[in-house]
């Protein structure tokens, strides 16, 4: 009977010390996984400011990709998605403290280069039926079903989609008519 106590007092010890410890990290990880939150640093300002205008956030769908959608793995994948959020986190902390100065082109040549496909396809997911769009549908074949050799990322055509200064909001619907205007 007294092992029975034992264990019992040690399992309810550890629901005690976990479910709390469990809750506060599941707490912190949504609460860090905001568009709001990444603005709140100011190297990531410039960043936020041209997500807002770009069509990941203005498009006729209504749908919003935020930051955890692009640069971090699928949320499923909890334990890739923890270490790489977490490793993302601590640089970006040790960057604020170390670096004089913010270079945004260079940072987003280099998270542009650790880019997989996979993390657009989270998203853009039947990019191989575009109605009347052949080309589209062709290209986006060429990615999904590569040639050896022939690799490529979905960055490689969609480069300029997010972190663009523009001072219009690019609505899809509206595309055409402000084409030529500048960005």
């Amino acid at each position: 009977m007294k092992k029975f106590i034992i264990s019992a007092s040690l399992v309810l010890l550890g629901i005690v010390i976990g479910f709390p410890l469990f809750s506060m990290t599941y707490y912190t990880m949504v609460r860090t996984s905001t568009p709001h939150f990444c603005a709140s640093c100011h190297e990531i300002q410039f960043a936020y400011n041209t997500w807002r205008t770009s069509t990941h956030v203005n498009n006729a769908q209504g749908f919003v990709a935020d930051c955890m959608d692009c640069h971090l793995p699928a949320p499923e994948d909890t334990i890739s998605f923890f270490f790489t959020k977490t490793a993302h986190g601590i640089r970006d902390v040790f960057l604020h403290f170390t670096q004089d100065t913010y270079d945004h082109e260079k940072n987003r040549e280099k998270a542009y280069a650790s880019f997989k496909n996979e993390q657009c396809q989270k998203c853009h997911r039947n990019i191989l039926y575009i109605p009347d769009k052949r080309g589209a549908m062709l290209a986006h074949r060429s990615v999904l079903y590569p040639r050896p050799g022939y690799e490529k990322k979905c960055v490689d055509c969609h480069r300029n989609l997010v972190h663009n200064k523009s001072a219009l909001y690019r609505y899809k619907q509206y595309q055409d008519s402000y084409r030529g205007l500048g960005s």
